[in-house]
């Protein structure tokens, strides 16, 4: 039996290295960081609502979407926006990160719990 610490290490290794590939193919200052936070919180969405066991979860939901996803750098990036004066760009930052993320997780729930209804 493989540790859950070890399972959550594994997932977040790859998620990691997930996240920077699509950092390194998006090269704006905010749309990489708005690109993994939905797309993570969509996974997330999706791999909590279909039963794919404890260490599967362990893996993805929480090493791999953990590491994918970066709500620290979505915080910093929305403050730095604000702070050099480009106010309405870390308000749309803010507002349309955090409001595709919530759409993103309701869309892969939806999506799970029809997957769980076909399983």
């Amino acid at each position: 039996m493989t540790s859950p610490a070890v399972l959550v290490g594994v997932g977040g290794v790859l998620g990691a290295i997930a996240r920077h590939l699509v950092g390194a193919r998006i090269e704006t200052d905010t749309a990489d960081t708005c690109a993994v936070n939905v797309l993570g919180s969509a996974a997330l969405g999706l791999l909590v609502t279909v039963p794919i066991g404890s260490g599967l979860t362990s893996v993805f939901a929480t090493g791999f979407c953990g590491a994918f996803t970066t709500f620290s750098s979505f915080a910093f990036e929305t403050i730095r926006l604000y702070e050099t004066g480009r106010r309405r760009r870390a308000i749309a930052n803010a507002v349309g990160t955090l409001s595709a993320a919530l759409v993103g997780v309701a869309l892969g729930a939806g999506v799970g719990h029809a997957l769980g209804a076909v399983l």
